[in-house]
């Protein structure tokens, strides 16, 4: 094993194909032209102008105090709740930090709203005492769908709750200029934080939008933008490439991808758990594109070496002082077992600014690498237009355009496009139309488990002991994605990345709906959109997808899944 401060890894036979790489990495003079902003080193396309993220952390540093005076004022407002409304790259960093610092005694909770399905949006709303609620709306462009309508609704709600006084009640982070900042105006919120245009929504986990809600709940976002300034200097042309921890990583990461090694399956200390959700966006957003891509896998628990394939690499996030005497032994059995590793041993909590860093410039190395431009997100925009057609048909119609399913056992309904009906056959149950849509996996595949469901305890669960099991059954990886969120995340992998992945889409009747005020369509409507509008993109690009639609106990549905391939039958 070799590496560098709070970096090793052990690469087997990879180890030379990244030293040539790093050769010639050096020769170029890559990290110097990384800094001038030389678009040459990835497309040559617009990468310029989306590098802001390079010296935000040193430039946040200067405004700690403005936001350290405006989270004390919130404080002593009586605030006790902070419900930032948001996607993606907005909403995915304070999930992070919210999950990983917890409620600091005396300071309000952070609560993540980013999900349109109905029952989640009432649980938020009923979790939280508007009238000690300040109600954060984080929206670069300004016009997303989910943060509009999250604003919408909770709009009205407060106006219910406080009155005229509604405004103070409501920040908003934006871009200048943006609709969301003009609205913002109209509405008289308390305050308004700009983002940086040159910086992308998942490369802004270190400006407003993640340094604002880190503040709100009293995080000393000074000593965490000090770890990551630190980092972003050992990442700098004054350092030697080869103790350049950002590029380092990047050119492992990426050389691996070339290898078919292109699954970078995610191990964290406990108190990191949700630092994969971040890094699932930012990874596969970044490179899956032109049939390439990095599949991030998190939260699947470590399995025996004989369970995993020839395509994986594995990354564990240590904190200095946690000892996880099993985790750290199944490591090593994966390395005497000849799969590469990369361990990254973080200080405390605090040194997650150093993290978001570290994987935002290994990632731009990635496309470097590569030679792709890690700062677009091409296919994105495909589910949203179908995604608009279909509301914009409900608005004309009343209704979404009907749909038949090829095949209905007892309360669950299959439905997809032709082609992959075709493949299917005859079906006439459960089991068998699972088991012959699964078929289909191949070495070096991944299966994408993607869930149109309420996102709570018990469907979580429920579906992550499937992908284990399928996980198990086939030897592939697996990925667990809820919608609409994962649409801003992995959704750019599977239809711009290569033709690698099996899609199992899910979604549910909702037992209650609630309206959007000023639209034509309630949160069920959009939700339903949402998830056709997908699955429609998927069809465009001929991926293997197939929807699953649970018309009674959600939970008794997937177990009836997980129950098929235990037995054996697929």
């Amino acid at each position: 094993m070799v590496g560098i401060p709070d970096m090793k890894w052990s690469l087997g036979p990879f180890q030379k194909q990244v030293d040539e790489a790093l050769q010639a990495w050096k020769c170029n003079g890559n990290t110097a032209r990384l800094w001038q902003r030389d678009v040459a080193l990835w497309s040559g396309a617009d990468e310029a102008n989306w590098l802001g993220w390079l010296e935000i952390a040193s430039q946040m540093l200067d405004q700690t105090a403005d936001l350290v005076a405006f989270a004390q004022e919130v404080r002593d407002r009586g605030i006790t709740d902070i419900l930032l409304l948001g996607m993606g790259g907005s909403s995915l960093c304070p999930e992070v930090l919210a999950m990983t610092f917890g409620q600091r005694d005396g300071w309000p909770k952070l609560h993540v709203l980013d999900s349109t399905v109905p029952a989640q949006v009432k649980r938020f709303a009923d979790g939280v005492n508007l009238e000690t609620t300040l109600c954060v709306v984080a929206s670069k462009s300004g016009t997303t769908t989910e943060p509009s309508v999250f604003c919408e609704f909770f709009w009205a709600e407060m106006q219910k709750a406080v009155g005229a006084s509604a405004g103070n009640h409501f920040v908003a982070i934006t871009d200048p200029g943006s609709a969301l900042e003009a609205l913002a105006k109209e509405r008289q919120f308390c305050a308004v934080f700009k983002g940086v245009p040159e910086i992308g929504g998942r490369f802004s986990a270190l400006s407003h939008f993640g340094m604002v809600p880190a503040a709100l709940i009293g995080i000393d976002v000074q000593a965490f933008l000090e770890r990551a300034v630190f980092m972003c200097n050992r990442c700098s042309a004054d350092t030697s490439d080869e103790q350049n921890p950002g590029l380092m990583l990047g050119l492992i990461l990426g050389v691996l991808a070339q290898n078919g090694r292109d699954k970078v399956t995610l191990f964290t200390s406990s108190t990191l758990w949700d630092l994969g959700a971040w890094l699932e966006q930012l990874l596969a957003e970044s490179t899956g594109k032109n049939n390439l891509g990095l599949v991030p896998v998190d939260l699947e628990p470590i399995g025996e070496a004989r369970l995993y394939g020839q395509d994986r690499v594995f990354v564990y996030i240590r904190l200095q002082d946690d000892v996880q005497t099993n985790l750290n032994r199944e490591i090593a059995e994966l390395q005497d077992a000849g799969h590469p590793t990369i361990e990254l041993e973080v200080a405390d909590p605090l040194a997650l600014g150093a993290e978001f860093f570290r994987w935002e410039y290994a990632t731009a190395v990635v496309g470097a690498v590569w030679g792709i431009n890690p700062f677009d997100q091409p296919n994105v925009q495909e589910s949203k237009d179908f995604t608009a057609q279909l509301t914009q048909a409900y608005e004309r119609s009343g209704e979404l355009p009907a749909e038949t399913p090829f095949l209905v056992d007892d309360q669950v309904a299959f439905f997809s496009d032709a082609t992959n009906e075709a493949v299917l056959g005859d079906i006439d149950d459960l089991e068998g139309c699972l088991g012959k849509f699964l078929e289909q996996i191949k070495p070096g595949d991944y299966v994408a488990l993607c869930a149109f469901l309420d996102m709570n305890e018990d469907v979580v669960a429920s579906l992550q002991e499937l992908r284990h099991k399928i996980r198990d059954a086939f030897g592939v990886a697996t990925t667990l994605g809820f919608g609409p969120r994962f649409l801003h995340s992995t959704g750019q992998l599977h239809k711009g990345g290569a033709d690698r992945v099996v899609v199992l889409q899910f979604t549910c009747e909702d037992e209650l709906d609630l309206p959007i005020p000023n639209r034509a369509f309630s949160f069920g409507v959009l939700k339903g959109a949402q998830a056709i509008g997908d699955a429609n993109a998927l069809s465009s690009r001929q991926r293997r997808a197939i929807r699953i639609h649970f018309k009674g106990d959600v939970l008794i549905d997937i177990d009836r899944l997980s129950g098929a391939i235990v037995r054996g039958g697929i």
